[in-house]
């Protein structure tokens, strides 16, 4: 993102009262994105990703119509390996259940484009930012229309060799919407105006950079374990398999297949950056208390340090009780939420510091 240092406050309070309309309308992108992560699970979870066997972006937002246009649907369904191998039992019926969840997930991807590009266009000629800002702004929505095409992407991958969408693209998938997620919490959070409280060191900010990037890292290693289903099995905890450090997770040949397509050391990995995150966020508390408290933008760390706790037990809830989609939906979601809290940290230390996203 651009940015200008040391900005004064005072000569910018204008232009920032001027962006408030602009920060509402990218916390409800946000919002949106949150929303279509939700969805985005509970397709995955009912298996409905590949309902949809071809993917027409404009005519595509009209659902069937009529008995032809869905027995048509049905039909082209039949032709994938998910019905032939997995669901010859479906009827017309069962398959509008999964077509639903599937139609939804694309609908509201087409719905978040529009939100975006229409209120970005209307501010644009209103001047409510310069193009310094505009071009970033811009290129969160190019990065919203790369993930709809990772989309279509990872469901390709299942409609001819496999009976559900590649891991590989799956993680590519979730991760992409991750990263514009915290992009969208990131740029409103630095038009906010006025300073935060709290001396703000390198160490601060490193670290809170460090932490994002492993919470980043465990939503693409949670994909992993959703793409390969490494969570119906191994519901025991702490135990894996029996032991903390289970056999059998360097059984593939070559080795780094193990990380990517052998279920026990997907889930493994998976856990293990879980205990790291929280140990993590341990230490930094430890340190933070040392240095000052939590007083001014360092109140971020305990509410940081809440959720993860939180986080940490839906997802041994979930894994215990064999991936339910409550559950699972709500692990995946509260991740998102860490990671868009922590992007809010990191953009109140930059501000406490005297950055801001030029807005004139």
């Amino acid at each position: 993102m651009t940015s200008v240092h040391n900005a004064a406050l005072s000569q910018t309070s204008y232009a920032s009262d001027r962006l408030r309309p602009v920060r509402i309308w990218l916390y409800g992108m946000a919002a949106f994105v949150l929303l279509m992560v939700v969805v985005g699970g509970i397709t995955r979870l009912t298996e409905s990703g590949l309902s949809i066997t071809s993917w027409k972006p404009i005519s595509g937002t009209i659902p069937p119509l009529s008995d032809a246009d869905w027995q048509a649907e049905f039909q082209a369904y039949q032709q994938i390996p998910q019905y032939q191998v997995n669901n010859t039992w479906m009827t017309l019926d069962d398959f509008k259940y999964i077509f639903f969840w599937e139609y939804l997930h694309r609908l509201l991807g087409r719905i978040l484009g529009v939100l975006f590009l229409v209120p970005f266009l209307v501010f644009l000629v209103q001047k409510r930012f310069t193009a310094q800002l505009a071009w970033p702004l811009f290129g969160l929505f190019v990065l919203g229309g790369f993930q709809g095409a990772l989309g279509w992407w990872m469901v390709s991958s299942g409609l001819t060799e496999l009976t559900s969408v590649s891991q590989y693209r799956l993680a590519a998938h979730l991760t992409a919407a991750s990263l514009l997620f915290i992009a969208l919490i990131y740029v409103p959070r630095s038009l906010e105006p006025g300073r935060v409280a709290g001396p703000v060191t390198g160490q601060n900010r490193a670290s809170a950079a460090i932490l994002l990037v492993l919470i980043v890292l465990q939503i693409g290693a949670g994909a992993f374990v959703a793409g390969l289903d490494a969570g119906m099995g191994y519901n025991t905890w702490p135990l894996m398999d029996g032991t903390l450090v289970p056999d059998g997770m360097g059984i593939m040949q070559p080795f780094w297949r193990n990380l990517f397509e052998n279920n026990l050391t997907v889930q493994f990995i998976h856990r293990t950056i879980a205990y790291v995150i929280t140990a993590y966020v341990a230490v930094l508390l430890w340190q933070q208390s040392k240095m000052g408290g939590f007083k001014g933008v360092h109140g971020w760390l305990p509410r940081l340090a809440l959720l993860i706790v939180l986080q940490v037990v839906l997802g041994i809830m979930t894994l215990l009780h064999a991936v339910p989609i409550s559950l699972a939906v709500g692990h995946q979601a509260l991740a998102f939420m860490l990671a868009g809290v922590t992007m809010a940290y990191i953009a109140d230390m930059r501000r406490a510091g005297g950055r801001t996203i030029a807005v004139s």
